[in-house]
């Protein structure tokens, strides 16, 4: 398959999953690690999940903009601190994990094992949410629980960074499209940077000579377009419903990978 065709399907893996709760640098990893896809490596898929926080900035338009010219709120002004706190709680996070040099994994088995175990996590918190309603205020509680919530998702890929963050601040009685909304907000500083780092990194290790950045800025462009359908499409159904069928895809996708790691020594 041309290097070109197989950045587009990983674009669009991209852009498809990354709001959803079934984890898009999990599902990046499964057709590269099984052999399905060429491998592209960390750095492309940290980076193309740049392209994803573009839908963000343009679905929330009106929210950004709404947040950018009333700052002399106090309520925007809370807001904001809000977000600048979980994001300064997950890069700090992020960078001890970078040191401690935790990479993705090359094997499904562990990509699998958390598929499997956060969907059964999702079913038994939507029990417990379930006929609440939530409060639509942020609390400091709900902003640390989801840093850690992010970093947690971090460390084992098949998480899911969205469904981690939502279903955290869910589980601390905020409602669900407030939840919502303040993770796909929180996801643009925070994957940002991620690409960002990735590509300092790149370049101060040397490993930028030896990257294809046509085929990333390829990736990227497809995961935004891909993302930017989702992102419209999920704000809309999270408004009505739950994720207990997202949870029981990656109940099913978590013992057909374990299958396969068993069977192919994946």
């Amino acid at each position: 398959m041309p290097d070109w065709l197989a950045v587009i399907i990983l674009g669009i893996i991209e852009g498809v999953t990354e709001f959803l709760p079934i984890s898009s640098t999990g599902h990046l990893l499964i057709p590269q690690n099984l052999g399905w896809l060429p491998k592209q490596g960390d750095l492309f898929d940290v980076v193309i999940q740049s392209g994803a926080v573009l839908a963000v900035l343009a679905v929330f338009t009106k929210r950004v903009k709404h947040l950018l010219t009333t700052l002399g709120d106090r309520t925007t002004q809370d807001y904001l601190m809000k977000l600048g706190a979980a994001f300064m709680i997950t890069a700090a996070g992020g960078l001890v994990i970078k040191k401690l040099d935790i990479e993705l994994p090359e094997t499904i088995a562990p990509v699998a094992w958390a598929t499997l175990i956060g969907g059964i996590i999702i079913l038994i918190l939507e029990r417990l949410y379930r006929g609440k309603t939530g409060i639509a205020e942020i609390t400091w509680t709900v902003v640390v629980a989801v840093a850690v919530a992010q970093l947690i998702a971090a460390v084992f890929p098949g998480t899911s960074r969205s469904g981690a963050s939502i279903l955290m601040a869910m589980a601390f009685g905020i409602a669900r499209p407030a939840a919502t909304e303040f993770s796909f907000l929180l996801g643009i500083p925070t994957l940002m940077a991620a690409g960002g780092l990735k590509i300092v990194s790149a370049f101060l290790d040397g490993e930028a000579a030896h990257q294809n950045w046509g085929l990333i800025a390829l990736g990227t462009l497809v995961s935004a377009i891909s993302a930017f359908v989702v992102v419209k499409w999920l704000i809309h159904f999270v408004q009505s419903h739950t994720f207990v069928g997202f949870a029981w895809y990656r109940i099913v996708l978590g013992v057909v990978l374990l299958i396969l790691a068993s069977t192919y020594g994946h």
